[in-house]
């Protein structure tokens, strides 16, 4: 090879290698399959074995060594074609938030956040919560909306799940390399590395800012592990929704009052102020004592300013899904805070009751955030009625109607969620460019015109190939003990792709009723194995550390798993996660739903499987209870509610048995000549066409930005059209 070959080669190693760098390091490649594959096919068994992480896998491979990999697979036009697509991406000036809503352009959005769920190499994120936070960072970037995140970067993410021979959770936690993590340290305007720092009585708490490419948004993230703090603080974020409720309080005040610090270090003025739940509501009042600072305001005037600027989204109908903390524990966290504010203990705690005057009263972080914000909604439909009757006395002069709560109900970002397969479908018989009008109904008409046997292969195909993972997820469980050979070959052959497939994972929470169809064994062992038309199930969640009635459900479910009559058709996948949810909505037949009504407040998991085909059997509850038309999937309970708890969860029970064996098994067993379920199949269809674009991230955050973002931004509640 001569000189001047040589030094092209280099070049060109340089340049692959940069550009496959640039790429991970911003997640759009997550919801860009290309890209995703590109990785996964540079060395497809690191790639399984590094949770997805290209960081980590550029870091294996050399320049040199990329290259040559890279020409083995005939990558490199590949990695030029998405690179470029990733630059005009994000250099594009003619997204729909350009047309519609350009006054955010200057003062962006600021979304506070406990957690965001983006993807699996990132597990700062434990559930619903998360994912539904990720999932509108990454609509709110596809539409080109001005917004930041903000959050906490826990160092030791939530948990790792085990579960032990007796079907008990154990909790293992380890440290996640921030070297080896698509993030960078937060800067200011010099250049000098942001840091932020919040007073309590005992001595203030210190954090560092990360940032993280999320698309077009960027996201900061708080991190307490760093010299200036004791002992205690650095650990204060390591781990999410972990330790006491002091812990509890130090961690709020960091992403709060230090998240506002950092927006106003980095130079960022935000417009408009989101607290998604209220975790973040400290926020409101850091943004009160900058303005009282900058415009000379009083507590009430600025508090008036900041109110109306603030979006307040709340999340959970159960009263121990909101944070309440104790006189004492305020007065030490926002003591400090208060002085400057000057407000003094009783005023203080006032912010944070129902009842201002009621000493016996604690302080609750709802209450603070509907005092301090005057755009209010739940999630769902229903959660809005609900949660209009739980906050009711905050505004005791008006009727429950009256009640200045909202909703916008959750959607899902329908590029991370949807199977590569069902894309292709998609992509033939819906308009070009569909994915960019996803928010609306018109566009997913065409998808009546799917052939039924083309759908039906899709959808199978996704079925196998859960099976195939969900195998070798319970060999590796079984790889921890002392397996015998027939619990080996039971996992081997676990789950059949023609037997219908039933799908339950979500936060086992007594409420969510994991249990619900164990009601009964004997019952269940006549579904499991019926000689013609049987029934399997797979099962998947995480219970809270401190959550014993949680852990006691999961316990069961696992046991019922290792019942002779249910080995291999009942299974339990441990250690759920964004790659889990994945591979589980894609490709189950049908999603169980069955929370205690109406304890659900929206519920997104099912709007996942809505997208791949599957179908949903839940309780009228959350964004079902305004999805279900009766030809679109299955419902059980009838809507209906009991004050006694168990004769509610009785009746569910018979019910759901019910509609299983009239309605959903027969309708999947009953096949034409060409072994088609034609029933099943035009439920998939009107599944699709008629709830892709109602229930989907970008109309969720259109629905944002119209009735929330604009009005808090002082635009109006001007009508704002779907995207051209």
């Amino acid at each position: 090879m001569t000189p001047a070959r040589k030094t092209r080669s280099r070049r060109t190693d340089s340049t692959l290698h940069e550009k496959l760098t640039a790429l991970a390091s911003n997640l759009w490649w997550s919801w860009q399959p290309e890209v995703t594959n590109i990785f996964r096919e540079i060395d497809p068994v690191r790639w399984s074995d590094l949770n997805h992480n290209p960081v980590k896998l550029l870091q294996e491979y050399p320049p040199e060594l990329l290259d040559e990999r890279a020409t083995e697979l005939a990558l490199h036009a590949r990695v030029n074609l998405a690179y470029r697509r990733w630059r005009e991406y994000m250099d594009a000036d003619d997204t729909w938030s350009d047309m519609h809503a350009g006054v955010l352009r200057p003062r962006p959005v600021a979304y506070f956040s406990a957690e965001f769920g983006l993807h699996e190499s990132l597990p700062i994120y434990s559930g619903g919560l998360g994912v539904l936070a990720g999932d509108h960072l990454k609509s709110a970037s596809d539409l080109g909306v001005p917004l930041v995140g903000v959050g906490l970067f826990y160092s030791e993410g939530y948990f790792s799940q085990r579960v032990g021979p007796d079907g008990w959770q154990s909790e293992e936690y380890t440290q996640i390399e921030r070297a080896q993590l698509p993030i960078r340290a937060a800067v200011d305007a010099n250049g000098k590395p942001v840091r932020v720092t919040v007073e309590t009585r005992h001595g203030a708490v210190h954090a560092q800012v990360w940032e993280l490419h999320v698309g077009r948004v960027r996201l900061y993230l708080l991190d307490t592990f760093i010299p200036e703090n004791s002992d205690e603080d650095r650990h204060l974020t390591a781990r999410l929704y972990g330790g006491d409720q002091r812990t509890r309080i130090r961690q709020e005040i960091i992403l709060g009052i230090g998240g506002a610090r950092a927006l106003r270090a980095l130079g960022i003025n935000p417009g408009v102020i989101h607290l998604n739940e209220g975790h973040s509501a400290f926020a409101a009042l850091e943004f009160i004592r900058i303005k009282m600072e900058d415009e000379g305001l009083s507590f009430e005037e600025a508090m008036h300013e900041v109110a109306r600027s603030g979006v307040f989204t709340t999340h959970t109908p159960v009263p121990a899904g909101h944070d309440r903390f104790t006189e004492d524990m305020i007065e030490e966290h926002i003591g400090p805070l208060g002085d400057q504010l000057g407000l003094d203990r009783k005023a203080l705690m006032g912010l944070g009751r129902v009842d201002p005057q009621n000493p016996e009263e604690t302080f609750c972080m709802t209450v603070l955030a509907f005092k301090l914000t005057r755009h209010a909604n739940g999630v769902s439909n229903l959660h809005g009625i609900v949660s209009r009757r739980m906050w009711r006395n905050l505004w005791p002069w008006l009727s429950e109607d009256e009640v200045p709560i909202g909703h916008i109900t959750n959607g899902v970002h329908v590029p991370t969620w949807l199977a590569g397969q069902m894309r292709v479908l998609y992509d033939r018989v819906l308009p070009p460019r569909w994915y960019l009008r996803s928010g609306e109904p018109e566009v997913w008409a065409g998808f009546e015109d799917v052939s039924p046997i083309e759908l039906w292969e899709v959808h199978q195909s996704l079925k196998y190939r859960l099976i195939v993972y969900a195998r070798r997820r319970l060999l590796r469980q079984l790889q921890r003990g002392n397996p015998s050979d027939a619990d080996i070959r039971a996992a081997r052959e676990a789950l059949d792709p023609e037997k219908l497939l039933i799908g339950f994972a979500r936060r086992f929470a007594p409420y969510k009723r994991a249990d619900l169809i164990l009601a009964d064994l004997d019952v269940l062992d006549s579904l499991v194995n019926h000689p013609q038309q049987p029934v399997q199930l797979i099962f998947a969640g995480k219970a809270h550390p401190a959550d014993e009635p949680g852990k006691r459900i999961l316990q069961r479910v696992y046991q019922v798993t290792q019942d002779p009559r249910f080995k291999g058709k009942v299974v339990f996948l441990e250690d759920y996660d964004i790659n889990l949810a994945r591979h589980l909505v894609q490709g189950v037949d049908v999603w169980l739903n069955n929370p205690r009504r109406p304890m659900e407040a929206s519920g997104t998991s099912g709007e996942k499987v809505i997208l791949n085909g599957g179908l949903n059997l839940s309780i009228l509850d959350g964004w079902w209870a305004e999805a279900y038309d009766g030809l679109n999937g299955f419902a059980f309970g009838g809507g209906k509610r009991h004050r006694d708890e168990a004769v509610q969860d009785r009746r569910d029970a018979e019910d759901l048995l019910r509609v299983l064996r009239e309605e959903v098994i027969p309708a999947y067993y009953d096949r034409d000549q060409d072994d088609l379920p034609q029933q099943w199949i035009r439920r998939m269809k009107r599944a699709v066409r008629t709830l892709g674009w109602r229930f989907n991230a970008d109309r969720m955050v259109m629905d944002y930005v119209q009735h929330a973002y604009l009005p808090a931004a002082g635009a109006g509640s001007c009508h704002v059209p779907r995207r051209p």
